[in-house]
C-alpha cells in the first residue's frame, strides 16, 4: 500500500491540476477539502516544488500551480518521490539495484521472474498514466465497489 504522504500528494496534485490555468490553489484550501493536516501537506507540497512539478506563487492570489503540464507528470514519478524505488525486490530495481543475499542465479530465479512480471505490468501503468489522464478518466470503478452498488 502507498503511504498517506503519497496519497495526499496525489490528492493535492489533482486539486491543483484541476484549477483553471494560472489560478493558484492554496495549501489551506487543499488541506480543508481533503482533511489533510496542514503542516504535513506543506511539506508534501515543498517536496513537489523541489522536484520541479509545482511552483508556488506569493501574494494575495498566491498558492500552488503546476510548473509542468499535468499530462507530463506520471503516477510513477510522483510515487518514487515519496516511496522511493517501486521494485518489489532489490534485484529488479533500476535505480537501487542490489543482488539478493541468498541468490544463486538471477537468470534462474523463479521468484525474480514472477515478481518481475508483476513489476513490469505495474510500472507500465504507473509510468504511462498521468495526473492529466486521471482528471479526464472516470471509467474505472473498483470491482468490489461495483458489486456494492448492486447489492441489496
Amino acid at each position: 500500500m502507498i503511504s498517506n504522504k503519497a496519497r495526499y500528494a496525489f490528492r493535492a496534485l489533482l486539486a491543483i491540476a484541476a484549477s483553471p490555468e494560472g489560478e493558484a490553489t492554496t495549501s489551506a484550501e487543499i488541506a480543508r477539502r481533503y482533511n489533510i493536516p496542514h503542516k504535513f501537506l506543506e511539506q508534501i507540497l515543498l517536496d513537489l516544488r523541489k522536484s520541479g512539478i509545482l511552483e508556488s506563487k506569493r501574494g494575495k492570489s498566491g498558492g500552488y500551480v503546476m510548473l509542468r503540464p499535468a499530462d507530463t507528470v506520471s503516477f510513477g514519478e510522483v510515487l518514487r518521490i515519496f516511496e522511493g524505488p517501486l521494485a518489489p525486490l532489490p534485484c529488479l530495481s533500476r535505480q537501487s539495484y542490489r543482488r539478493c543475499e541468498d541468490c544463486v542465479s538471477e537468470a534462474q530465479c523463479e521468484i525474480r521472474r514472477e515478481f518481475g512480471r508483476a513489476y513490469d505490468a505495474s510500472r507500465a501503468v504507473l509510468d504511462t498514466r498521468t495526473i492529466g489522464d486521471a482528471l479526464g478518466d472516470t471509467s474505472y470503478a473498483a470491482p468490489w465497489r461495483r458489486e456494492e452498488r448492486f447489492a441489496g
